[in-house]
Formats: structure tokens, C-alpha cells, sequence
């Protein structure tokens, strides 16, 4: 695939480096990117400048997390401007409730005996490369790895850091509504992020797109890496009847994991693709 529209640097929970990242994926084939971190835009002047040396169009992404039906949702936008008021006001107040999520993981792990926590995993975060957001879970994870309390990532998911876990801290994201709105205001184009990776219902995902749409969203991510084909298959009829664009890309975080840069599953060739409106959008948004 030459378009890639979801992938994470060191910025967030990536274990590349912005111009590391953008490199990787030029040799993988990949001529429009997007750099998608988790609730920052810390990585993108640094991927730009990359991708304009290697010819590449590099999209202004984010990843925002957000509240809906009690769960939480993802939301990429997508060709924003950066310095927008209401953007740049949401992703500020999210970097400070990441720093107090992470904190709170730190004194829930001292009290089960690992005691550090969040020195040990901003030195895992400082060792991939300079950030000033706070460290996620993965970064728990490597460290939890590194000082023998578990064996591997796995295990420290799934024992301490998973879903329903004691390291599985919920933050007051913005609602969905919100959130969309918010990228709506900076100029976005609004993407909702791995819809099968929500354990809802059938009748709960189709009313989670529902309001999404009702909020101002415009498309969903039908092809997230190597998700089975089935759920791609489900996915495209729900964005077939509900009439929306739709976004692809490889969710890669680093080498040696699920995915690799620039590679996911085919997108029905019926489906309107959301990158086909970005042409015009990037030059009046770029960093």
C-alpha cells in the first residue's frame, strides 16, 4: 500500500522516532503517511521535515482518545490546522491528565510491590527518544520487563496493565461528541479509529457509528493492519450503509510487532477513501 493513515512514534507509544518512522515507511512503499500519536502533535514537525526530503505528502494526524456509552473511543483527524484554538486548548488538557494517569499507574504498582514505576518507564521512553508526554503503558510494560516482575509485554498486560487491570486507569477523556467536534473546528477530517476493537454488541457498534455520524465524523477505519478479513468484510457493509468515507492503515507502533508500516489488508475497492480529500488540504496545514 503507498497510504499509510495510522502509525505511532516515540512521541506517543511508538518505538520510533518521528523521522525514523517516516524513513521506514518511504522504503516500505508508502508515499502518503500520516503520523497519528496518541493525544499529541508533539512528532509531527519532526516527520515533516523528514517526508519533505523524501518527496513524501505527510498528512497532519492525530489520535484522540475520547469517552462514549462508558468505553473508551479513538478518533483520528486528520489534515488539521495545528495551531487551531480549540485543538490546541484539548490536546493541552489531555497531556496533563496522561501525566496524571500515569502517576496514578506508578502508586498502584508500588502498592503490589514494584515500587519506580514511572522513573523506570520514562527512562524506557527517554532511551527510544525525546518526549515531553507522558509515559504509556507499553513503556510500564518494558520496565515491569526490565526489573523481572514479569517475562514479557504479555504478561505485564495481562496481568497488570490490560483492560480491567489494576494498571488500567481511566481518565476523564472529552466525550465523543466533543472530540469530534473539536477536530471538526481545526479543519479535520474525522476517521473513527479500529471500530471492531470495541467489545460491543452488533446493535451497539452500528449506534456508536450512529452517533459518531450525528457528531460530525466522516468516515471509519475499515482495514486496520492484519485484522481477520471477516471483520474488514463487517466493517465495509456498516460503512456501505451508512454511507461513509473510509481510512486504512497499519496501526504500527514499532519492528517485530502485529504490523509493519505501510502493510494492512486490502480496502474494498467500492468504498470511497478518505485520503482521496486530502490533495488539497495539506499544504494549508502543514506544520
Amino acid at each position: 500500500m503507498n497510504v499509510d493513515l495510522h502509525c505511532h512514534s516515540t512521541a506517543s507509544d511508538g518505538a520510533l522516532a518521528p523521522a525514523v518512522l517516516v524513513a521506514r515507511a518511504f522504503e516500505n512503499g508508502v508515499r502518503v503517511l500520516a503520523l497519528t500519536d496518541h493525544d499529541t502533535l508533539e512528532g509531527l514537525a519532526e516527520a515533516r521535515t523528514a517526508a519533505n526530503e523524501l518527496g513524501m505528502q505527510l498528512v497532519n494526524g492525530v489520535e484522540l482518545s475520547c469517552t462514549w456509552g462508558g468505553a473508551t473511543i479513538h478518533v483520528l483527524g486528520y489534515g488539521f490546522d495545528v495551531n487551531a484554538a480549540p485543538l490546541v486548548e484539548a490536546i493541552a488538557k489531555l497531556h496533563d491528565g496522561r501525566w496524571l494517569r500515569s502517576e496514578e499507574i506508578s502508586r498502584k504498582l508500588a502498592l503490589k510491590g514494584m515500587p519506580g514505576a514511572l522513573e523506570g518507564a520514562r527512562q524506557v521512553q527517554q532511551e527510544l527518544g525525546d518526549s515531553g508526554n507522558a509515559p504509556a503503558r507499553p513503556h510500564f510494560a518494558d520496565w515491569m520487563v526490565r526489573e523481572g516482575f514479569v517475562k514479557d509485554r504479555a504478561e505485564a498486560f495481562r496481568k497488570w496493565l490490560g483492560a480491567g487491570k489494576l494498571g488500567d486507569v481511566k481518565l476523564h477523556w472529552p466525550t465523543l461528541e466533543d472530540t469530534v467536534g473539536t477536530l471538526r473546528a481545526a479543519g479535520a477530517w474525522v476517521s473513527l479509529a479500529h471500530p471492531w476493537h470495541y467489545d460491543f454488541t452488533r446493535s451497539k457498534r452500528r449506534k456508536l457509528i450512529a452517533d459518531y455520524i450525528q457528531a460530525g465524523g466522516h468516515a471509519i477505519e475499515v482495514v486496520n493492519g492484519h485484522q481477520p478479513a471477516e471483520q474488514v468484510g463487517s466493517l465495509a457493509i456498516l460503512a456501505r450503509e451508512f454511507g461513509l468515507l473510509v481510512s486504512a492503515g497499519s496501526d504500527f507502533h514499532g519492528p517485530g510487532g502485529w504490523s509493519e508500516i505501510g502493510q494492512y489488508r486490502p480496502v474494498p475497492e467500492d468504498l470511497p477513501p478518505l485520503w482521496c480529500r486530502f490533495k488539497h488540504d495539506t499544504d494549508i496545514a502543514a506544520v
